[in-house]
């Protein structure tokens, strides 16, 4: 009997494991983070959880058409598309949008973006189900410099470093103590 009980709970597990996902069909894309399906006959707008995608729509950023392309591509050409509600997340965000893991033919397609460097994880508001395979596939982005991440920041230093000779300059132009203990040093290494 204890067996017989234990194979019903057991069923009841994968049943309700399997309900969390439902089936959806695409209906429109939006961006690299946001599309439209239907859901039992109505339309529903959804943000992706736990990522947010470089923007493509009204402001364009490096790599918005990249991630929005990605998105819409794979979504067109799925057999299967399910969405799944976290339940340490909240339903809908404040613009109404449904905030979902999407499942492209069994794949995180959070997860596929991802790792193709097209997105960042963001929006963390809770201990979400799947945010542990994210952040892992973000760290790989990362250090092999895929998408997003290949954009180094070298250049910040480069323009910080201006900055501060264009202020040393200044500086110099306009104070005279200052301007002749610099002029001074630039002869004495010179050696004029």
């Amino acid at each position: 009997m204890k067996f017989i009980y234990a194979i019903f709970i057991s069923l009841l597990f994968i049943v309700n494991v399997n309900a969390q996902k439902l089936e959806v069909t695409l209906d429109s894309c939006v961006d690299g983070d946001t599309a439209w399906f239907i859901l039992n006959n109505e339309r529903i707008k959804t943000r992706f959880l736990a990522i947010d995608t470089p923007e493509s729509t009204n402001k364009k950023e490096p790599y918005g058409k990249e991630a929005s392309d990605f998105t819409c591509n794979i979504l067109s050409n799925a057999s299967k598309i399910e969405i799944e509600y976290d339940p340490n997340s909240d339903k809908l965000d404040k613009y109404d949008r449904h905030l979902v893991w999407i499942f492209v033919d069994d794949n995180l397609l959070q997860d596929l973006i991802i790792k193709n460097g097209l997105g960042e994880v963001a929006y963390l508001y809770g201990d979400y189900q799947y945010t542990y395979i994210l952040e892992a596939s973000q760290l790989i982005a990362k250090t092999s410099k895929i998408g997003i991440w290949s954009e180094t920041n070298d250049y910040l230093y480069v323009i910080i470093g201006i900055a501060i000779f264009i202020v040393i300059l200044i500086v110099c132009i306009f104070n005279k103590k200052i301007r002749k203990k610099v002029f001074k040093k630039i002869l004495k290494k010179i050696g004029v």
